[in-house]
């Protein structure tokens, strides 16, 4: 059986999982959580995700997988540091919802010992506006809002020079900063104070001339990065912010979680995205 229990909060997150039995109170469960140890004959996966599309993809793969004596204990959760307290603290065995350079940072902040088991999917980023029709009609001294995710400031940049709104520093990569912006024609202003979560809210409250918003959170008021993007990223196998499923490191040896990756990587998983998303989700190839 597939269970999915409903959005948290730090606090009731970790209250939620323990009355759930995550302390070892299941033996299935228990017997498939030491690294490289192989799986119990049925075992469950408890595990982390952002309600859109992650929740939504292991939804998907929840019936192959128990096919093959695997259950999906889907934990949703909004808060983007949710999701690695919950697995530091083993109140779940993994997550889904976050690139690289979010856990690369989140690891240096934290000393979390984490490991990726596979990449999944990318969420293209995209440049929105309630007002305006293309990036060139945002006006002189225009404000753009995009989150306060340290790792994705860079990111959001390079989706503005994408379009020649901003031009950044030769050679600088995606670490770069609002201090890498060597031309500003627009004279545009920046507004990085924002939860990503919020930035929805934001939208629809007409604040700010544009906006950069994650895929998920866009496609939650229906936006699709493909169709209402005034600029929207690249989605090609050189981009860094694959969403990955991550687990303690030595559980990526785990049997049940290799499996888990190689149905998340399959033509029927693949298919789905494509035909639920399109395009505003994009598979990662192996």
């Amino acid at each position: 059986m597939r269970k999915i229990l409903g959005t948290l909060g730090t606090a009731s997150l970790v209250l939620a999982l323990a009355a759930c039995g995550t302390s070892g109170d299941d033996e299935s469960n228990n017997e498939g959580s030491t690294g490289g140890d192989a799986p119990a004959e049925e075992s469950t996966i408890k595990i982390s995700a952002s309600n859109t599309p992650h929740a939504e993809i292991l939804e998907e793969a929840a019936s192959t997988l128990e096919e093959d004596g695997i259950e999906l204990d889907i934990v949703i959760a909004q808060d983007y540091n949710i999701p690695n307290i919950a697995l530091d603290d083993e109140e779940v065995d993994a997550n889904f919802f976050q690139h690289q350079p979010y856990l690369d940072q989140q690891t240096e902040e934290f000393g979390y010992d984490f490991a990726v088991a596979g990449a999944i999917h990318i969420e293209p980023y995209a440049l929105y506006s309630s007002e305006y029709d293309s990036a060139d009609d945002i006006p002189e001294g225009g404000t753009i809002i995009f989150s306060n995710n340290v790792a994705e400031e860079g990111r959001a940049l390079h989706l503005l020079a994408q379009e020649g709104l901003i031009t950044l520093a030769d050679g600088v990569g995606y670490e770069a900063t609002l201090d890498d912006i060597e031309e500003n024609p627009k004279n545009l202003q920046f507004r990085n104070d924002v939860d990503a979560s919020l930035l929805p809210q934001l939208y629809q409250n007409n604040e700010g001339d544009a906006l950069i918003i994650n895929a998920n959170y866009a496609l939650e008021i229906d936006l699709n990065p493909t169709d209402d993007g005034l600029i929207t990223e690249s989605g090609d196998a050189e981009n860094p912010f694959a969403n990955l499923i991550v687990v303690r490191a030595g559980d990526e040896e785990r049997e049940d979680i290799k499996k888990l990756v190689e149905v998340l990587h399959s033509d029927e998983i693949t298919n789905f995205i494509n035909e639920k998303y399109e395009g505003a989700v994009v598979p990662v190839q192996e």
